[in-house]
């Protein structure tokens, strides 16, 4: 394991685009000698990524590892477990971090023990809070954090114009007030009391995917100017809309009808278009975490992909007063003390 290159460490392994990476990885001599590190919600029920891991086409080696986003001890758990696996040299430092572990409730709203709404919690303030702990065993010189991003993070994206999702004017904008992430971060914003069509989860999804889009401008300028953290780069990529486990609580039409047979033909016949392969949104992944090309440059900073091509982000995510909101809330939130992790700018 010390001959390994690095340490590639993924969220949500197990299904989806978790399993279509791990897969590229496994298939590819030059990504299949790192050692892996993929979480997933139980390491001893995991069959999807274990299949993927058993298919390899190159010696590769690697850990399955159960992490539960929205717990966030079993986040500290797992970051600890981590940190200390690279500060003792059993495992070489992490070059490419990928936030990939996803969660739609399509109107089955639930709530954390912490009494979070799970959307906010799983998708954006348990992996916030993994990568600020992890930060410490990350690559210094050429390490890479991938946020993966999503359509739904901007209103006025014209993606969004089918979904009926943001038509009101209430839900154009997701930050309004100092009160505004508290709201989310409960679930009272856009809670399915209040609409229960899928809709609703639909709009939290969007919240908690623009504050990951916001950690991409946010953590990259803070990491900027730190002499220890300035060479990591931290990119946001949106991998398009694929058939995976995340529609699993949507209804039979919208799961089965759009997902695995309209979404899946859409994306054979017009590659690439917005509906993509997992295997495609994959790769795509992979060249952000590691390529280096006419696009991204040697060292990209602060880069907000859809796909492989350069994508503008929400006007509200680039918003640097409500960026600085956010970010502070969150701290609150997550707990975050100074020895917890080496950002000294963390405030």
């Amino acid at each position: 394991m010390a001959s390994a290159r690095g340490t590639i460490f993924i969220t949500g392994a197990n299904g989806g685009l978790g399993s279509a990476l791990v897969s590229h990885i496994t298939s590819s001599p030059e990504l299949s000698s790192y050692h892996g590190i993929y979480t997933v919600r139980d390491a001893d029920n995991a069959p999807v990524v274990g299949s993927a891991l058993t298919n390899n086409s190159f010696s590769h080696t690697s850990d399955v590892v159960s992490l539960d986003l929205t717990n966030l001890d079993s986040v500290r758990q797992t970051a600890h477990a981590t940190n200390t696996r690279v500060s003792n040299q059993e495992i070489p430092p992490i070059r490419a971090l990928i936030l990939n572990a996803g969660f739609q409730d399509w109107g089955h709203q639930t709530w954390t023990a912490d009494g979070y709404d799970t959307t906010f919690s799983a998708n954006y303030l348990g992996q916030w809070l993994l990568s600020l702990l992890l930060l410490k065993s990350m690559d210094k010189d050429k390490g890479r954090i991938i946020i993966l991003g999503s359509q739904s993070h901007d209103p006025y994206d014209p993606r969004n114009t089918a979904t009926g999702a943001f038509n009101d004017k209430k839900y154009k904008l997701f930050i309004d007030d100092e009160t505004s992430l508290g709201k989310i971060a409960s679930g009272t914003w856009s809670s399915a009391k209040e609409d229960p069509s899928w809709r609703s989860g639909f709009r939290r999804y969007g919240a908690a995917k623009l504050f990951l889009v916001m950690m991409v401008h946010e953590l990259q300028q803070r990491m900027t100017h730190e002499p220890v953290l300035k060479n990591i780069s931290v990119l946001g990529v949106d991998p398009g809309t694929m058939s995976t486990g995340m529609q699993r609580q949507a209804s039979w039409f919208i799961r089965v009808f759009i997902f695995r047979l309209l979404y899946p033909l859409l994306a054979w016949i017009r590659p690439p278009g917005p509906a993509r392969s997992t295997g495609q949104s994959a790769s795509d992944v992979l060249q952000a975490a590691f390529d280096s090309n006419e696009t991204l440059g040697e060292f990209p900073r602060d880069v907000y992909l859809d796909g492989t091509r350069l994508f503008e982000p929400s006007a509200e995510s680039k918003d640097v007063k409500k960026r600085a909101l956010v970010w502070k809330q969150t701290v609150e939130m997550a707990g975050l003390k100074p020895n917890d992790t080496i950002l000294k700018s963390y405030l």
